[in-house]
């Protein structure tokens, strides 16, 4: 768990790092998603966002900055709990402040960090821990250990359920469709591709692993092998899935969730392996790490004492595991419920006055990942500007002339995945409302730099191809999403 505790922090500075390069566009009110149109278009009354107190770029870059500090904390294992609960709640806050670029990696992570409140993810190689005794023994069972295995089960189990589409259940078509897909299509994904047999078997082996690999979590039988095959056949899978497809951080953050899944055989032979490396950067850090004040949580407190039990105890700190253990059951019976929500009929599903909560705390999470079919539609986008000598330049190539020929690369277009999956997002029909401001965005960066030629008109254009079984596509296709005009210079 404290593997764990230290790639869910880096990862959330990886995260961060990845999104300053958008600050401007995805969280200010000069980008894409002003405030107005946000608390008009996307936004859940149950919702918070410190993000949202102000639209100016200086305001999100100390957010940022504040955020990357917690992070660090996390990461160092020091003040751990505070530590976590501040990088959920900037976390949270961040998420909810452009909901239009969120995608199910952030759904784990943030559930990650949700349960790693509960978690004794602090107790060794961590700040925090320096002032405690060894512990006896590194094995952990509890309401809130329990409560992240299920969770980690939850993620594979309800995106099998949710994939009940023919291509995935008996046609075993879903992977060919998904490596048809250009806009997420990776080198090794290319070389997969012409293997129509084996993406069949493949598609299969995907689907049954989600839905059966999970019940290894919970054999009360060989408890360590079966644990440790969970992780090693999910570690092969999810890198199989960073090979070929273009997932943004969700590969890393499954990594990450997995790594608390190790068994202490596992970690006991990693360490004896690892241990002198970790030594040594242990050692550049000491000095660093000794100016950090020494502060003791109320956990830790209470976890002194039960390690001591020649000091008496006082009441309240008896109360607390029941109080918080009765606390995290009812908080696990509503997460499996949420998740059943969708899989199982209405009558048993639940009603929207119950999703408050979820919605407040974001314990909300769907895993559809590819779910219930592929996306059949594929294209790439043009950005084009009419100058007022005629010529049709791209912007979505640098200011090049338009050519409406299929680039080598679709992926290679998006600056990132934050940008595809906004892409994706407002080619929906549901979602019209947000060419218009990505349209205009994308005309005033143009004339921002004094180099560009001016623009009299930008069209955000479609090529739309529909995959078809057996490697025949219909299309290209152009479809004008929607134009803008240039204010007068």
């Amino acid at each position: 768990m404290a593997l764990m505790r230290m790639a869910v922090a880096a990862i959330i500075l990886v995260d961060l790092a990845i999104r300053s390069t958008d600050l401007e566009a995805h969280y200010t009110n000069l980008g894409v998603l002003p405030l107005h149109v946000l608390f008009e278009r996307a936004w859940n009354p149950y919702q918070f966002s410190l993000h949202t107190m102000s639209g100016l770029w200086e305001v999100q870059a100390l957010l940022f900055a504040l955020a990357a500090a917690l992070a660090v904390g996390l990461l160092l294992g020091w003040r751990t709990r505070w530590m976590t609960l501040g990088s959920w709640l900037l976390l949270v806050s961040l998420q909810n402040r452009n909901p239009l670029i969120a995608q199910g990696g952030d759904d784990l992570l943030r559930m990650l960090l949700f349960w790693g409140l509960f978690l004794p993810w602090g107790r060794v190689w961590a700040k925090d821990a320096r002032e405690l005794p060894a512990p006896a023994h590194y094995s952990c069972f509890g309401v809130a250990t329990a409560a992240f295995v299920v969770q980690v089960a939850l993620v594979y189990v309800c995106t099998a359920f949710l994939k009940n589409a023919p291509e995935w259940t008996t046609e075993g078509t879903a992977i060919y469709y998904a490596l048809s897909l250009d806009q997420v299509l990776m080198p090794a994904g290319r070389l997969l591709y012409p293997h129509y047999e084996l993406m069949r078997w493949l598609t299969h082996f995907t689907y049954y692993t989600e839905l059966l690999l999970p019940i290894l979590l919970f054999m009360p039988v060989a408890t360590n092998t079966c644990r440790l095959l969970f992780v090693l056949v999910l570690f092969g899978f999810h890198a199989g899935i960073s090979l070929t497809l273009f997932v943004g951080l969700f590969f890393l953050i499954s990594f990450a969730a997995l790594l608390g899944l190790l068994p202490t055989p596992a970690m006991n032979w990693l360490e004896a392996r690892l241990g002198p490396a970790v030594q040594l950067g242990a050692a550049h850090l000491a000095r660093w790490r000794e100016q950090l004040p020494v502060w003791q949580t109320p956990l830790q407190v209470e976890l002194r004492l039960a390690l001591h039990p020649r000091v008496p105890q006082h009441r309240h700190f008896r109360l607390l595991p029941a109080l918080r253990d009765t606390v995290l059951l009812v908080l696990l019976g509503y997460v499996v419920w949420w998740n059943l929500d969708g899989i199982v009929t209405p009558r048993y599903g639940m009603g929207e006055p119950l999703r408050w909560f979820g919605y407040l705390f974001r314990t909300d999470q769907h895993w559809g990942m590819f779910a219930p079919a592929v996306f059949k539609d594929d294209g790439w986008y043009i950005l084009e500007g009419s100058t007022r000598d005629g010529r049709l330049l791209d912007l979505y190539r640098g200011g090049r002339r338009v050519s409406y020929a299929k680039p080598a690369s679709i992926m290679a277009l998006h600056k990132n995945d934050r940008w595809r999956k906004y892409s994706e997002n407002y080619l929906f029909v549901d979602n019209d409302w947000m060419r218009a401001y990505y349209c205009n965005y994308m005309l005033r960066v143009w004339h921002d730099n004094p180099k560009n030629p001016p623009l009299t008109h930008l069209n955000v254009v479609y090529m739309k191809e529909v995959s078809l079984p057996h490697y025949r596509v219909q299309g290209p296709s152009r479809e004008v999403l929607c134009g803008c005009d240039a204010p007068p210079r």
